[in-house]
């Protein structure tokens, strides 16, 4: 009786990485995570769609772990020994919650009464034999979890590269997530054409940041980005001057006046070799350009919120970039001052640059837009090309007369939208592969 209590916990563990092992292959992933504690915890949090709750079941379970080989190292019954014991108790009522709602979804997910709980949180080691064994034990669907697994097929196209312009042949983005690699983008194939203003559209967390990263090489991604001919992750320092990016928040010290901002913007962004006069030249075309030449001397806390904006696209484009790229640049800004922005972002692209906008509201001025950019989530969380091409032809591909509807048509229900990314990400695969047939 004595030898069984000795081995039955570690019976115990064997049959839970067993069991673990054919669950974790039921459910579409990899039967080897059973075998590492902690990976396998998470594993079970990934396997029942609750990965929040996995990892910090995994955190809390490691340091309860740790708190106890600490405990162990002092005289039972001293003060230090009674501090890490309740230190303990602690983070194991703690991953105990966070347990019982992983095991909670996993009873949802495949069908299963909640008293399974109970077996669960006891005898993990035999529950998780029958439920991997079983074959009346199947999940309703496979877990998805931003792996890039079940997701639409790849279109394997290739954009031709353009010697004026952008092109863009993505393979995918990875980075690696808690023990696995999750795609952030994959199968992004486009070419830009100089002159051209485009829209970037998409719902929260289709990837618009970070596709903006990989093109501009901030964080490269599996591909070729070729900027008039010249590939920019080969060149990135000879070639970052001719990327524009003004982000959403500005970024200006508010005690500096409008020229020397600038000035501190052209010491940065302009050759190194240029003359004072060819400087203070270039910083007075920027104020010409974007109507601060009267506001030059004021403090930029004076200015208003489309003067501020309006400076902060000057310092950027101060290097007289070729790609220029703008992240909601009309944020706060009403309707008027919104298009006057939006109507000199125009003129530049019109000067033979390339624009790309991120916009929420861009109704109010998509007739100054030539083309739609549109990325959505796959059912693997992974940013996909839903539509490239002009603005009027992305209504008709998506069958909507406003960018606002097409938004709505591929954001999930739970967002309040109608949930037809995957249909239109595997209409454009489909599109794309006849067009180069």
């Amino acid at each position: 009786m004595f030898i069984l209590l000795i081995f039955l916990p570690i019976l115990d563990d064997i049959a839970l990485i067993i069991g673990c092992f054919a669950l974790f292959r039921k459910s579409g992933r990899k039967g080897w995570y059973a075998i590492i504690p902690g990976i396998r915890e998470y594993q079970l949090g990934v396997t029942a769609e609750h990965e929040e709750e996995g990892r910090i079941y995994f955190i809390l379970s490691a340091c309860e772990t740790l708190s106890e080989w600490i405990r162990a190292c002092y005289a039972e019954g001293s003060p230090m020994w009674f501090f890490f014991f309740f230190i303990s108790t602690a983070l194991w009522l703690s991953a105990s919650f966070y347990g019982i709602r992983i095991f909670l979804a996993l009873c949802d997910l495949y069908h299963r009464p909640k008293k399974w709980v109970i077996m669960w949180f006891c005898f993990g080691g035999i529950t998780s034999l029958i439920w991997g064994y079983n074959k009346g034990f199947q999940p309703s669907h496979m877990a998805q979890d931003g792996s890039g697994s079940n997701t639409v097929k790849e279109s394997g196209a290739v954009a031709e590269a353009v010697t004026e312009g952008l092109t863009v042949n993505l393979e995918n983005r990875t980075v690696i997530d808690f023990f696995r690699r999750r795609y952030l983008l994959k199968d992004i194939h486009l070419s830009i054409p100089v002159g051209r203003m485009v829209l970037l559209l998409g719902g929260s967390g289709a990837g618009k940041t970070t596709f903006l990263n990989a093109i501009t090489g901030y964080e490269k991604a599996n591909a070729e980005i070729l900027l008039n001919g010249r590939n920019i992750y080969n060149n990135y320092e000879q070639m970052k001057y001719d990327l524009g990016f003004v982000p959403q928040q500005d970024l200006m010290r508010m005690g500096d006046t409008v020229f020397m901002t600038l000035s501190d913007a052209a010491g940065l962004r302009l050759p190194k070799n240029i003359s004072a006069e060819e400087k203070k030249k270039r910083i007075d075309e920027m104020l010409e350009k974007f109507g601060l030449s009267s506001v030059k001397n004021s403090l930029v806390e004076k200015l208003s919120g489309g003067q501020r904006k309006r400076l902060s696209i000057a310092m950027e484009f101060i290097s007289d970039p070729a790609l220029f790229i703008l992240d909601e640049p009309d944020s706060g800004l009403d309707g008027i001052v919104a298009r006057r922005l939006f109507s000199s972002l125009r003129s530049i692209a019109d000067e033979g640059k390339i624009v790309i906008v991120i916009t929420h509201t861009p109704d109010r001025v998509i007739d100054l837009f030539d083309d739609v950019i549109v990325l959505s989530k796959d059912s693997g969380r992974t940013g996909r090309l839903a539509f490239y091409g002009s603005i009027e032809d992305s209504y008709d591909f998506f069958g909507k007369r406003s960018m606002e509807e097409i938004l709505l048509s591929i954001n999930q229900k739970d967002e309040g939208g109608e949930g037809r990314s995957e249909e239109f990400i595997e209409k454009y695969v489909k599109l794309i592969t006849e067009q180069a047939v």
